[in-house]
């Protein structure tokens, strides 16, 4: 059945950047520690998808290694997405890409923002492609997903998360990528889809600002819809589980809650331009410390990732 519009997702694999994205990218191991990320969870989950009626653009640095290229080429075997490089992406040459690659058959399309570390449950795509808006442009999330660190997994809500989408008109299109994820709301109407977990957030070593949040949870309800990605992550009790209630849970909440009031503090005093240049120098400051793989093997050759 047609959705009634073109969908594609959008993923910056290492598309150059500026600001603290840009310091962290420059570290060594960056790039092939994103490779296995991709390969492990971001590939799969896209491949997994019950509704395949979308397409899938990944950009990349015109300057990428060789290997990087290879990997690349290797991994899209299936013709799965289209790979772009380009130094920069600015919204004329978006829309080109997107009605290229689309084809533009349809009145509407939908962009959703995929990071490359990143995965999604088996219905995600169908889900949204489902939801209907009201007016010629909306935001729309999908409020539940869950996040992993190391064999942890956690249940988090989170209404205005990077999993974004925007469904519009062709016709003076803006797209997911128009503004930060967390204010597309500031101008267009905004569509939260709650249920099950419709995405997994991977922390790991090389995150920017990812960072634990929500509760504790067992994997096994979940495995139905994510699969793959969530081999690996240990099975908890209920001693684990009353641990995080009582113990870690209000400590995540406490140190959450400060860094909201320190960021919306610095967005209220210096702006968006201005917290990124925070970001930034604390960017800098951190990859002055010894870079430590947050990637490795297990004896029986499974990676970990911490």
């Amino acid at each position: 059945m047609s959705i009634g519009a073109d969908h594609v997702l959008l993923t910056r694999f290492n598309l150059p950047s500026v600001g603290a994205e840009s310091v962290v990218r420059a570290k060594e191991g960056w790039l092939r520690t994103r490779l296995e990320l991709f390969r492990r969870f971001c590939l799969p989950a896209v491949l997994q998808q019950s509704h395949q009626e979308f397409k899938w653009i990944i950009y990349l640095d015109p300057e990428s290694p060789e290997w990087l290229v290879k990997s690349m080429n290797e991994l899209n075997s299936r013709g799965t997405f289209t790979p772009i490089y380009r130094a920069e992406v600015g919204r004329g040459q978006l829309l080109e890409d997107l009605q290229s690659v689309s084809g533009a058959k349809h009145r509407d399309v939908i962009t959703t923002n995929l990071d490359n570390d990143d995965g999604l449950a088996s219905d995600f795509v169908e889900r949204l492609q489902a939801a209907e808006i009201n007016g010629a442009r909306a935001a729309i999330y999908l409020t539940h997903g869950l996040i992993r660190k190391g064999a942890r997994l956690y249940l988090r809500r989170d209404r205005v998360n990077a999993f974004c989408s925007v469904r519009e008109n062709w016709e003076d299109a803006r797209t997911c990528w128009s503004d930060w994820h967390n204010l597309l709301g500031r101008s267009m109407n905004v569509r939260e889809l709650a249920g099950a977990p419709a995405w997994l957030q991977v922390v790991h070593g090389s995150n920017v600002s990812n960072r634990i949040r929500g509760r504790r949870v067992a994997a096994a309800p979940y495995r139905n819809t994510f699969g793959s990605l969530l081999d690996g992550v240990d099975d908890v009790g209920r001693l684990d589980l009353v641990r995080d209630i009582v113990l870690e849970g209000p400590r995540r909440i406490a140190l959450d809650s400060g860094r909201s009031v320190l960021k919306h503090a610095a967005m209220t005093v210096v702006g968006k331009e201005g917290l990124d240049k925070l970001k930034a120098e604390w960017a800098i400051r951190n990859a002055r410390q010894p870079e430590a793989s947050p990637m490795r093997a297990t004896r029986d050759g499974r990676m970990n990732i911490p």
